[in-house]
Order: structure tokens, then sequence, then C-alpha cells
């Protein structure tokens, strides 16, 4: 069996979980972290998108809480589109494809338009989840244009949402930076020939949350989901790579919006409970 017709298979077999088992999953990050959503108006069920979104701090706090959000309030169940890598981690990479993730190639994703699901995309991939210091808060995208692609050749309606607070859970305190100017580290890297590290862009930082632990502190997790970008306007441009960095561009521009007011949102907030207050002083 050919490789595209196992992926096919992996995207038409999918069947959502119970909303009550993903909502008993997420029950302890829900009361730790006490996430807020705004903009639930701009998202109609009815209508398939592509929801665009930043990738915080080791992508794994925040992305449980969104697909739930939208499972529960609009009955959407998201199919998000990940890097490679996260489906060789062991647990973590199953328990995605349960919720029916599947690895972010264009096949896939193509799959996914033609069938009318709501996809979810962070076009940071792996560099944005491995972030360094001074990086919080911050898109970083590279060159990459796919999602614009895909969005243009399928007439997707392309959904910005902004995510903060998980990056301000952990500290770093050891990056990609430290590892690649170790000698150690070089001697790796140079040795790396399967590219696995990708030449030290998924060197995961090392961090601390209460304390020296690695558990997150208790931040409050604010969700932004921004109007609907009308991709009807570059039909039939789909192979245009000047039309697709526009799309981009206007892309991060919206989550970037969505960034900016989410902080004053967080800055008004009193709501902080008594947790947070205890373990961040904040």
């Amino acid at each position: 069996m050919n490789a595209d017709v196992q992926s096919l298979k992996r995207v038409s077999r999918f069947t959502p979980p119970p909303l009550e088992k993903v909502k008993a999953a997420n029950r302890l990050a829900r009361l730790y972290f006490h996430p807020e959503f705004q903009g639930l108006e701009n998202v109609d069920p009815l209508k398939p998108a592509l929801y665009v979104c930043n990738h915080t701090l080791y992508g794994m706090l925040d992305g449980p809480l969104l697909y739930e959000k939208l499972y529960q309030e609009k009955g959407i169940v998201l199919r998000a589109l990940g890097d490679s890598f996260h489906f060789k981690i062991p647990f973590w990479g199953k328990m995605l494809k349960r919720t029916g993730s599947v690895e972010g190639t264009r096949e896939n994703c193509s799959r996914l338009m033609e069938q009318g699901e709501h996809i979810l995309v962070y076009p940071g991939g792996g560099r944005e989840v491995a972030k360094r210091k001074g990086e919080q808060g911050k898109l970083t995208w590279k060159t990459r244009t796919g999602f614009a692609y895909m969005a243009m050749k399928y007439q997707y309606p392309i959904i910005p949402v902004a995510a903060i607070g998980a990056d301000d859970a952990l500290d770093i305190v050891w990056d990609a930076y430290d590892f690649m100017q170790n000698p150690i580290g070089r001697w790796l890297l140079k040795h790396d020939r399967n590219n696995t590290l990708r030449g030290g862009e998924l060197i995961m930082p090392l961090c601390k949350g209460v304390g020296p632990t690695l558990i997150p502190r208790p931040e409050k997790f604010y969700f932004s989901i921004g109007k609907p970008i009308d991709t009807r306007v570059y039909q039939g441009q789909e192979n245009d790579k000047e039309m697709q960095w526009q799309l981009r561009v206007q892309t991060m521009q919206a989550i970037e919006a969505e960034l900016s007011k989410l902080e004053q949102v967080r800055m008004r907030d009193r709501n902080i409970g008594p947790l947070r207050k205890l373990l961040t002083g904040r």
C-alpha cells in the first residue's frame, strides 16, 4: 500500500472523541490556567475555515483548551496539522492522532479541505515551539507560506487566532543558542547525519516554572479569535509567490493585532485567582 493511500485512510477513518472525554482530560488544565476566550462570535460552525494560530512555548499547554472550547461551544472538532516531530513523541503523538491531528503535509491538508473540515495550523511549526530567550509572544514563521497556498487553492477563509499565557508560565534558562555555543552541542550538530535536530531548530529549551521545577506557574491563559480573512479575492492565484506572501503578511498582522488586544485585556484583568497570586506574585 503506497504512502498516499495510507495517508488517506488516516484522514478518513477519524472518529471524534466524545466531548465529555475531552473535558475530563482538560479538567486540571482548566482549573489551573483558568482560560478566557474572546471572539467566539467570529466562528461559524457551518463554514469550514483554516484557523491560523501562534505557537506558545512547548506547544502542549494551551492547544487542548482551544480544541475543547470550540468543540463545546460550536460543535467544531478542529483537525490540527502538526509538525512531524510531534508524532514521534511517545504518548503525545498517539494522543494527537486520537483527537484528529495529522502530519502537516499538503496532501493531508488537501484531503481535510476536500472533506470540509475545520483545520488548525501553526505556521511557526517546531521552531516556534522551541523558543529561545526573548521570543516569548513572538511569531517565528521563517519564510513559510504553505497555509496561504492551501487557503487560496481551496478558497478557505482564514481565522486568525491568538493565545497568550503559556509563554509566561515558564522561564527559559537554557536554549538552542546555548546548546550550539557548547563544544558538545557543536559536535552533535556536526554529526547529526539524519538532520534530526534540523540544524538546531528543534532543540527544546530547558525551562523552570514553580521554583526550580518544570511545573508551569498557574498563569491565566487568554485566547482571541479574530474576524475571518476572505480568501476569495485570491482565487486562482495560489501559485503566485507574491500573493502567497501578501496573504501571509495579512494573517500575521491580524494575529499580532489579536495578541496586542489580549495583552491589554490581561493588564486590566483583576480576576487572577489566589493560586496564581500565591505562586506568581502577581
